[in-house]
C-alpha cells in the first residue's frame, strides 16, 4: 500500500531523492537545493548524547498484575487490589559500556521499570544485583571515572579500577557478586532484578514501612562463563537485545515474580545492619520476601531510538503511597537521573510518548523550552490562580522521616553489626566449590593485570577480610599468573 509521495519536513513533495541540484551537468551543488540541505542537516543531528552510564540497552512494554492485597502497607492505587493491571516499560542495560559495546560482558545490568499508573508514572530504577559498589552518591562520579576510559591511555585500566575498589572496602560485596557466576547473565530474560535501594511505603492510616523490591525471573537463572561470553560478544554483540526482541516476537513472553521485603519503620533504628546502606542486603531470615505481583513483557518497541534511547527513568518519580528513604546513594540519584535526562534528551523529555503518563495528563506550570509542543495552549502558567488552574493537594505523597542533629558531612550511620566485609564473606561461603573456583579465576585474572603490587595486595586484603580462604586462594591464583 503506497503512503504517498516522499516529502520534506515541511510537507512539500520531493521531486528527486537520487540526485542533488547542480549548476549544469557536473557543476557545483546549489544552496537552493533545500531538500538536500535539510536532509544533511537532520542527519548531522540524529544522535543525542548517550547516557554516561547504562548507555547500552534494550527495552519492552508489558503489564504488572497485582497478586496479593498490600493495602495494609501502601495506599498506592496501582497496588490497591488483587488482579489490577498496570502498563509498564522496562529498559535493561549494561552499566559501563558505551552505546556500541557488546551485551555479553561482565557488568551489572540495569533494570529500570516505568509503571504508567493512574496517579502518574512511577519509576523503579534498579539493577540485577541487590547491592552496589558504594553507599554515598558523592563517590559515584569518581567510581564511574575508574570504569571508563583513562584520560591518558584512552582505555579502561585495571590499575584505576582496582585502586578505587581496594581503597573503597564497601565495594567488596558487590565485586564478589560481579565476578561470580551471575556477573554475566545469558540473557536479559534469565536474570533477576532488584530495586536495590530501600524505599518507603505508607498506608492510608499514615503508617510507614521500609521496603525492598525483588523481581525473580520465571525463566530460571542462566549465566555465561567468561569464555562463553567472550565468544558470544565477538560473534553477536547484540545477543541480549536480539534474544529479548525475538522471544517477544514468537510469543514467548518473559515474566518475573515480584516480591517485597517489608520492615516496619520503627525497627530500622535498631536493626543490626543499617537498612539504608546500598552495599548490604536484608537477610531473608529477618524479612522474608512476600510475593505481590507478576511482571510480563509482551510488546516490543516500534522504534529503538524513540522508545529505548529517549526513554527516561528517575527514582524521583513517585506516586502517592511510595517515597524515598534516607539511603544516601538514592538521595543523590533523586537529583542526578532527572538532571541527566534534561541535559541529554531535553527539558520536555517527560512528554515524549514513551515517557508520557497514560492515565492522566501532566498538569504543570512549566512552559516553553526545547521541543515544547504548546500543549497548554493559553492556560495560565502560575499558581495559585483564579482561572481554574490546577492546584496543590495538600497531602504529601509519602510519610515524614524524623531527623536529629546538626548539618555536616556525616558518614553513613553504622549499626551494631555493620561491617564492609561480613556479607561478602557470607556470599562466598554460600557458593559451591565449583562456583568458588570460577570466582577466584575471574578475579585473579583481572587483579593480575594491575601494574603496582601495593594495589593488588590491598585488593586481595579486602577479600581476605571477607573470608580467609577467599583471600588465600585469590592470592595464590594471582601469584601463579604473575610467575
Amino acid at each position: 500500500m503506497t503512503q504517498g509521495p516522499l516529502t520534506t519536513e515541511a510537507g512539500a513533495p520531493v521531486a528527486d531523492n537520487q540526485n542533488s541540484e547542480t549548476a549544469g551537468v557536473g557543476g557545483p551543488v546549489l544552496v537552493q537545493d533545500q531538500s538536500l540541505l535539510e536532509k544533511l542537516a537532520h542527519f548531522n543531528r540524529e544522535r543525542i548524547p548517550e547516557r554516561v552510564v547504562h548507555a547500552r540497552g534494550a527495552g519492552a512494554y508489558g503489564t504488572f498484575t497485582v497478586t496479593r492485597d498490600v493495602s495494609q502497607w501502601t495506599r498506592a492505587k496501582f497496588l490497591s487490589e488483587v488482579g489490577k493491571q498496570t502498563e509498564t516499560f522496562l529498559r535493561f542495560s549494561t552499566v559501563a559500556g558505551n552505546l556500541g559495546a557488546a551485551d555479553a560482558v561482565r557488568d551489572p545490568r540495569g533494570f529500570a521499570l516505568k509503571f504508567y499508573t493512574e496517579d502518574g508514572n512511577y519509576d523503579l530504577v534498579g539493577n540485577n544485583t541487590p547491592v552496589f559498589f558504594i553507599r554515598d552518591a558523592i563517590k559515584f562520579p569518581d567510581f564511574i571515572h575508574t570504569q571508563k576510559r583513562d584520560p591518558y591511555t584512552g582505555s579502561s585500566e585495571a590499575d584505576n579500577i582496582w585502586d578505587f575498589w581496594s581503597l573503597s572496602p564497601e565495594s567488596t560485596h558487590q565485586v564478589t557478586w560481579l565476578f561470580g557466576d551471575r556477573g554475566i547473565p545469558a540473557s536479559y530474560r534469565h536474570m533477576d532484578g532488584f530495586g536495590s535501594h530501600t524505599y518507603q511505603w505508607q498506608n492510608e492510616a499514615g503508617e510507614v514501612f521500609w521496603v525492598k523490591y525483588h523481581f525473580k525471573t520465571d525463566q530460571g537463572i542462566k549465566n555465561l562463563t567468561a569464555d562463553e561470553a567472550a565468544r558470544l560478544a565477538g560473534v553477536d554483540p547484540d545477543s541480549h537485545q536480539r534474544d529479548l526482541r525475538e522471544s517477544i516476537e514468537r510469543g514467548d513472553f518473559p515474566s518475573w515474580t515480584v516480591q517485597v521485603q517489608i520492615m516496619p519503620a520503627a525497627e530500622a533504628a535498631t536493626y543490626r545492619f543499617n537498612p539504608f546502606d546500598l552495599t548490604k542486603v536484608w537477610p531473608h531470615a529477618d524479612y522474608p520476601p512476600i510475593e505481590i505481583g507478576k511482571l510480563e513483557l509482551n510488546r516490543n518497541p516500534e522504534n529503538i531510538f524513540a522508545e529505548v534511547e529517549q526513554s527516561i527513568f528517575s527514582p524521583a518519580h513517585f506516586v502517592p503511597g511510595i517515597g524515598p528513604s534516607p539511603d544516601k546513594m538514592l538521595q543523590g540519584r533523586l537529583f542526578a537521573y532527572g538532571d541527566a535526562h534534561r541535559y541529554r534528551v531535553g527539558i520536555n523529555a517527560d512528554h515524549l510518548p514513551v515517557n508520557r503518563p497514560h492515565a492522566t495528563e501532566a498538569r504543570t506550570n512549566s512552559r516553553d523550552g526545547y521541543l515544547y509542543d504548546g500543549r497548554h495552549k493559553g492556560a495560565k502558567n502560575y499558581e495559585p490562580n483564579s482561572f481554574g488552574g490546577p492546584a496543590e493537594t495538600g497531602r504529601p505523597l509519602w510519610g515524614a522521616v524524623d531527623v536529629t542533629g546538626g548539618t555536616g558531612n556525616h558518614e553513613t550511620p553504622r549499626h551494631a553489626e555493620d561491617d564492609d566485609f561480613v556479607q561478602a564473606g557470607n556470599l562466598y561461603r554460600l557458593m559451591t566449590e565449583d562456583e568458588k573456583d570460577r570466582l577466584v579465576a575471574n578475579l585473579s585474572g583481572f587483579i593480575a593485570q594491575v601494574s603496582r603490587a601495593d594495589i593488588a595486595e590491598r585488593a586481595i586484603g579486602n577479600f581476605r577480610s571477607a573470608d580467609e580462604d577467599f583471600g588465600k586462594r585469590l592470592e595464590a591464583a594471582v601469584q601463579a599468573l604473575r610467575a
